[in-house]
């Protein structure tokens, strides 16, 4: 009978991109004993995805430090592979595992009792890399099985978009759980605003949806319009205006700006569904008529809604979008791979950049 696989012995210092929440400029790369987080899984982290609450949490804009503690482990969205399992059942030595970030309310509220803790009613619940739990930015985590999603071995470079599809994915789902309030509507046609990652990403599980995709965004050149393209979707550019005529039955709004926002209100078709999936950062100040939107929204039975986030299902559902895609096309979406040593690098922004990595292993 073959032996277990022996576990490799932990490093007595593990590096680790940490942070003062609510300090600018103190994030720094630390060592420490420990791997991050808890659970019977032990993992080698491989990478780290870089984004927009990454950079809020470096400007001190966000995020709380665990009990206790003045730092946090950045990063939520991560890909790791398994070194010991530690008894957990359905896993194996090798495993590619991304954690989920959300944990429930320990209360719980009703939503986080179902397993629902995306929809949290109270806001006990923790997040990690975000709020009051460790993140993933280590070069050694330590997962629960029930908050650890296994993915397909073929996803090995491209897996660490999972935390980002899950987001969409969740979208894609209450779209679809919405449009059951009518036996007939069945959409045609979507838009997608944002050729980000979440957008693109969006963009996809439409296109596997069967439906008509249109994405915008403000880039006219180079990897954003390439990637819509490459998906069989149509790209616009500026301006906004020309889309009026497009009609979607579905609208995805991944950019969070309030313009954006205030015009995909009016273009859409009919009984169209629109989900604001974009975080605006406030302070934007715009004219609205707010009655002439409820009356058209009234009279064409529109629905509007936010969302952000994803649970379980959610996860597993964008686990098996991300195995059903074409992998270079989803590799075309990580633009750079800035291994952990030169983390700054991660949060430059440059002008073709779409998801920036960071390389937990190099």
């Amino acid at each position: 009978m073959p032996s277990a696989p022996a576990i490799p012995p932990l490093p007595t210092s593990i590096r680790a991109l940490t942070v003062a929440p609510g300090v600018p400029g103190s994030m720094r790369l630390d060592v420490r004993a420990e791997p991050a987080g808890g659970g019977a899984l032990l993992a080698r982290t491989l990478a780290v995805g870089i984004c927009g609450t990454d950079v809020e949490i470096m400007e001190g804009r966000y995020g709380w430090p665990p009990p206790d503690c003045e730092r946090i482990v950045i990063g939520h969205e991560s890909l790791a592979r398994v070194v010991d399992v530690a008894g957990a059942h359905d896993w194996a030595v090798g495993d590619l595992v991304v954690g989920i970030v959300r944990r429930p309310d320990p209360l719980p509220c009703a939503c986080c009792a179902a397993g629902e803790w995306d929809m949290c009613r109270n806001g006990g619940y923790t997040e990690r890399g975000i709020k009051a739990l460790d993140g993933f930015a280590a070069e050694w985590i330590r997962l629960e099985p029930a908050f650890a999603v296994k993915l397909d071995p073929r996803l090995a470079e491209v897996g660490v978009l999972l935390e980002p599809a899950s987001v969409v994915a969740k979208a894609w789902d209450h779209v679809h759980r919405i449009s059951q309030r009518s036996r007939s509507w069945k959409p045609r046609r979507a838009l997608v605003t944002g050729a980000g990652p979440v957008g693109l990403l969006a963009a996809l599980l439409g296109q596997q949806r069967g439906l008509e995709m249109h994405v915008f965004d403000r880039a006219t050149s180079g990897r954003k319009p390439e990637l819509v393209r490459a998906l069989g979707a149509q790209y616009h550019a500026e301006p906004l205006e020309d889309l009026r005529a497009l009609r979607p039955d579905v609208v995805i709004e991944c950019t969070g700006a309030a313009s954006v926002m205030l015009e995909v209100l009016e273009y859409s078709a009919a009984g169209g569904i629109v989900c604001l999936a974009g975080m605006s950062s406030g302070g934007h100040s715009l004219e609205l008529d707010l009655g002439l939107i409820n009356r058209r929204m009234v009279l064409e039975n529109d629905v509007v809604f936010g969302s952000v986030n994803a649970n379980r299902f959610h996860y597993e559902l964008a686990a098996q979008a991300l195995a059903q895609a074409d992998i270079s096309w989803l590799a075309g979406l990580i633009c750079r791979r800035p291994p952990l040593s030169r983390w700054t690098e991660a949060f430059e922004r440059r002008p073709d950049d779409v998801k920036v990595v960071l390389d937990m292993e190099a």
